[in-house]
């Protein structure tokens, strides 16, 4: 399974070469690029040099334990942190999600469950904002919709870290954590407009959308055909008469972009170019909004009880995720921010899956 580090020896090399060159950071854009590439790797290099280091260690502690019986207490060690490295390494092999390192927008909307929905939608909201205040992100509610009971019937919220868009370490970003609580919240408490004291139960819907970068839009000549044609219309004695108009097609979508309203080819092709970017542009956009739609259907089909992925229950004082199996009984902590064991049952549950994908029967 280790044969593939070599490869990423090399390039975490050419890498470390290529920084030390001052003229790379000329080129912000390809320096932040190298830089990132160069931070994701050195981890998984560190542990590949003290896996191979802790093979030597133990052949030389079995030579001394043959002389010294002493020795086997380290020999034993020694295989014991070999095991912990081999799976720390198989670890940060598996592969990681692109849009770890991204900040997200998060939405809490309220369910089933009326005012009551609404107000354990507001303690939700609560709950992320002393999440995000104890782990040291940046937040900010952009639009919300308040129930007249004091919840919110829908909240918007952007989480960042202190950095902006991105984390300061691969794989730490807002995504990397918050990914996990995408999905419908319930709750079984007593409400505070309950005169009788039975326990309801409600719910709320939290969605959780990676934040896009600037949509860009690279054009490689080689997928352009470029056609020249008669222009037709009034427009000048050379318009009728020459093959001034021109018409080019982006042949890997399908959009064509003409222009024949100049007097030259050369100024006919550089209008039909600035109207092909755009129409790729707003092509490229869309193609990223229904992406994001489909994810946060993915995540809350609808905001009723039946989808759930968590359950918090007050008189309990339990919080249990039924994907994972986790259970707590400090509800009220985890309500105050305390998320982090929740979180990473989810995170554990993932790498499980994605190494019992990864690993060859």
């Amino acid at each position: 399974m280790f044969e593939a580090v070599e490869e990423l020896v090399g390039e975490h090399a050419d890498l470390e070469k290529k920084l030390a060159d001052p003229s790379v950071f000329s080129d912000q854009a390809n320096a932040r690029k190298l830089n990132k590439r160069y931070a994701e790797l050195t981890p998984i290099i560190a542990t590949y040099r003290a896996w191979k280091q802790s093979a030597d260690d133990i052949e030389t502690a079995k030579e001394f334990a043959a002389d010294d019986p002493d020795f086997a207490a380290e020999v034993k060690e020694l295989t014991a942190h070999r095991e912990e490295l081999t799976e720390k390494l198989r670890l940060l092999l598996v592969p990681r999600d692109p849009s770890d390192d991204k900040d997200v927008l998060l939405e809490i909307k309220a369910g089933a469950g009326g005012d009551e929905s609404a107000l354990f939608a507001g303690d939700l909201l609560r709950m992320y904002l002393r999440y995000a205040e104890r782990v040291g992100w940046k937040t900010e509610i952009i639009d919300s919709t308040e129930s007249e009971l004091g919840g919110y019937k829908d909240v918007q919220v952007s989480v960042r870290t202190k950095g902006g868009n991105g984390a300061t370490e691969p794989g730490q970003g807002v995504w990397a954590r918050l990914k996990y609580e995408g999905g419908v919240h319930r709750v079984q408490r007593v409400p505070a407009t309950e005169s009788q004291g039975r326990i309801h139960t409600s719910a709320a819907g939290v969605l959780v959308t990676p934040e896009a970068e600037e949509v860009e839009v690279e054009i490689n000549q080689n997928d352009l055909r470029i056609d020249v044609y008669r222009s037709s219309g009034p427009g000048g004695q050379s318009v009728n008469t020459t093959d001034s108009a021109v018409r080019i097609t982006h042949l890997p979508t399908g959009v064509v972009a003409s222009c024949q309203n100049e007097k030259s080819q050369l100024q006919n092709k550089e209008q039909a170019m600035r109207i092909l970017r755009s129409r790729l542009l707003a092509a490229a956009q869309e193609a990223a909004e229904q992406e994001a739609a489909d994810a946060r259907r993915s995540q809350v089909r609808t905001v009723d009880r039946s989808e759930k992925i968590r359950t918090y229950n007050f008189p309990e004082n339990r919080l249990s995720d039924h994907r994972t199996g986790f259970k707590a009984y400090n509800l009220d902590q985890v309500l105050d921010g305390d998320l982090d064991p929740v979180i990473q049952s989810c995170v554990d549950t993932d790498s499980a899956a994605k190494l019992a994908a990864a690993t060859p029967n």
